[in-house]
Formats: structure tokens, C-alpha cells, sequence
């Protein structure tokens, strides 16, 4: 009885992590089906935590962390306990859903990255969004699919085309944050500020409405636990998307663009409405 009330406030903490640092996901989780929701938000708790020891804490040793951080999740996996709330909700998400453990390395492999490149050219560009994104979505596409193993191979592609297309309009949207604050730049092949210019927002905004396209076509096959919930986030980041598109890029350089909180809400009531009463995800 004690293990269970620990487990439930464990996921309970990382329920508070994804609703504090993400509106957006936060609402669409809301719509999954209930046995979903602690899943996804102990995912996101475990990559919210990480990607916060790269980002934020910069007066400490942040190799130390991560090394620590991959050890804690490896060994709360294989004792399938951790003294770490996030960790060990995660971990009991991992167990569950029997989520591979090399996404979960090639996660904190991503974030050590950011902490000796500033830049990225093409390949390694390819490389990072797919340990901090790509598989992100894939650890979130184990869950969605349960034991259906067949759906899952036929979801990988769609699921890593969201996971790339939601981590690159993060990168349009925070362009600001990310290079006065962190110092670097997400446009493959740029290495320098007065390299950035239009013709590499063109390039990402190419994929990104590419990768748009193919992942909805696996949005459609999702079970119906999961399909409006990540409809929902495809919705907020299209918007975002477009508003971005449309900005100019000095624009994008000294300001961070954002969706009021009321748009989201509103976004997540008109998908609820158009899934019902449109075939728009059939």
C-alpha cells in the first residue's frame, strides 16, 4: 500500500512538471483517455527534467547531471523502483509499454550534445533532432499503440515526422532565447549570427510543412484513446507554424512568438468539435 500511494505521487509530480512548463501539452493531454494521461506526462517529466539540466543550469557541472541522470533512469528501470519521483514514473512507463531502451540513450545523448556545439551542420543537424525529438514521439507512439506491436512499425515514420516538425518550431519560435541566452543556433549549417538570414527559415519551414503533411496521415491510424489528444498539439503547433511563417526573420530575432493561452484552449474545444463532426481524422 505504501509502494502504491509513493508510485501515484510520482506521476502526480510529473503531472506538476508538464503542466508548469507546458500549457499546450497539458491541454491536449487532458483529452487522452484517462489510462493514458499518467504515461504520457511521466515521458514528458523524464525529458523535461534532462533537457532542463542542459538549458538552465549553468552555474553547475551539467556532464555530471546528465551522467547521473542516465545512470538513476538505467538503474530505476532494470529495479523498477527509483527514489526520484520523475524518474521512477518514468521508469514504470518504461516497464509497462516496454519502451526500447535505446531511445532513452539516444535521448541524453541529443542533450549532451548541446553542451559542446553551438551549431549544427546537416548530418549531425539529423542526428540531434533525432535523439531529442524523433524518439521522444516514438517513446509517446509505444504508449498510444499498447501491445500492437504491427501498428507501432507502421507509425514510426508519421511519429518521427511530429516529433521532428514540433522540436524545429521550437527552434523558429525560441531563435531569440536560444542563441542570446544559450548561444546557439537550430539552423543546420549556420554557424555564425550573421549568417542567419531568410533562405534558412525557408529551408526549415520546408520540412517542417513536409513533415506536417506525412504526419498526419499517422495521426489518422491512431487508436481513438490517443488520436484527438495528439491532434489537438498537431493543431497548436500548425498555428504556431503559420504564424511563425508568416513573420519576418528579424522579427523571430528579437522576440518569441506565442499563442495566448485562450487561443489554446479555444484550438482544443474547435478539434473536439471538428473531430466529431467531420471526418477529418478518418
Amino acid at each position: 500500500m505504501s509502494y502504491k500511494l509513493y508510485n501515484d505521487v510520482s506521476f502526480e509530480v510529473s503531472d506538476v512538471l508538464t503542466r508548469s512548463y507546458s500549457t499546450s501539452f497539458s491541454l491536449a493531454i487532458k483529452v487522452f483517455n484517462p489510462e493514458l494521461r499518467a504515461s504520457i506526462n511521466s515521458i514528458y517529466g523524464f525529458v523535461r527534467l534532462t533537457d532542463e539540466i542542459v538549458d538552465s543550469f549553468h552555474e553547475y557541472n551539467k556532464q555530471m547531471f546528465l551522467n547521473e541522470m542516465r545512470q538513476d533512469v538505467l538503474r530505476g528501470i532494470k529495479n523498477k523502483i527509483s527514489i526520484n519521483p520523475v524518474i521512477n514514473s518514468f521508469q514504470s512507463t518504461v516497464n509497462k509499454y516496454n519502451i526500447p531502451i535505446d531511445y532513452i540513450h539516444d535521448f541524453i545523448d541529443s542533450m549532451e550534445m548541446d553542451l559542446s556545439n553551438s551549431y549544427y551542420e546537416r548530418e549531425k543537424y539529423d542526428e540531434y533532432i533525432y535523439g531529442s525529438a524523433e524518439v521522444v514521439g516514438l517513446m509517446c507512439l509505444k504508449v498510444f499503440c499498447g501491445s500492437d506491436e504491427e501498428l507501432f512499425k507502421r507509425l514510426i515514420k508519421p511519429a518521427c515526422a511530429l516529433g521532428s516538425a514540433f522540436q524545429k518550431v521550437n527552434f523558429l519560435r525560441d531563435m531569440k532565447s536560444d542563441l542570446k541566452e544559450r548561444g546557439r543556433i537550430y539552423l543546420p549549417g549556420v554557424s555564425d549570427e550573421k549568417k542567419i538570414n531568410g533562405e534558412g527559415k525557408a529551408v526549415l519551414e520546408k520540412e517542417i510543412e513536409e513533415e506536417f503533411e506525412l504526419s498526419l496521415t499517422g495521426i489518422r491510424k491512431l487508436p481513438n484513446g490517443s488520436r484527438l489528444g495528439v491532434y489537438s498539439a498537431y493543431l497548436y503547433y500548425f498555428m504556431l507554424f503559420n504564424k511563425i511563417r508568416r513573420m519576418d526573420l528579424n522579427y523571430i530575432l528579437t522576440h518569441r512568438v506565442r499563442i495566448s493561452n485562450i487561443s489554446k484552449i479555444s484550438l482544443l474545444f474547435r478539434s473536439m468539435i471538428r473531430v466529431k463532426f467531420t471526418k477529418v481524422l478518418e
